[in-house]
């Protein structure tokens, strides 16, 4: 039997005291409410966010003023692709990376919490992505430019390589490792 009823539409669930989260291995440690795991949820997240958000408008930054440098690479088709590919993924990275802050502004006193927590973190996760992917091509334009094509395409590819082993395989053996039920979520 659960230990909290279900939402009742607004983003709301009762609890009684003593009763806490069954997938929740720290609850007894906590003695937390649902509600105050969710506003502890989204402080993390936002804390999370804010680490992200000042990479990725500086690296989209960079993005936006290339194209008008004198060695921009305009004759190389395929390194004009992957700059416009970049440009895309980090526009997306930073839209995705925003768009929890400005949901929230926008949900505010709607009480709709656990919604926008579980919307910041599908919106982070798939912004982490576009930043991954921003970060390889990235990679890929700069040696393809200053080395060659062919060099460019193998570092853009370790790089993502590399973000992806560090972003998404450390942690998923972790999570099997340790298994979900010792995590903290």
């Amino acid at each position: 039997m659960p230990d909290i009823a279900p939402d009742l539409g607004h983003g709301r669930a009762r609890r009684t005291p003593g009763q806490r989260h069954e997938d929740d291995p720290y609850a007894q440690e906590r003695d937390e409410t649902p509600i105050a795991r969710l506003d502890r949820n989204w402080s993390e997240l936002l804390q999370e966010l804010r680490v992200t958000q000042t990479g990725i408008q500086i690296l989209s930054g960079f993005l936006l003023i290339l194209p008008f440098q004198p060695l921009f690479p305009r004759e190389v088709p395929e390194l004009v692709a992957v700059y416009l590919l970049a440009l895309l993924f980090g526009t997306l990275a930073t839209g995705l990376m925003v768009a929890p802050v400005t949901a929230h502004r926008l949900l505010f006193r709607h009480r709709v919490k656990d919604r926008l927590v579980t919307f910041g973190d599908r919106a982070a996760k798939t912004g982490l992505f576009c930043l991954a992917m921003t970060m390889g091509l990235v990679v890929t334009l700069v040696v393809g430019t200053v080395v060659s094509l062919p060099a460019g395409r193998v570092a853009g590819f370790l790089a993502l390589v590399a973000l992806m082993v560090l972003w998404m395989a450390v942690p998923i053996v972790i999570r099997r490792r340790y298994g979900r039920d010792r995590l903290d979520s």
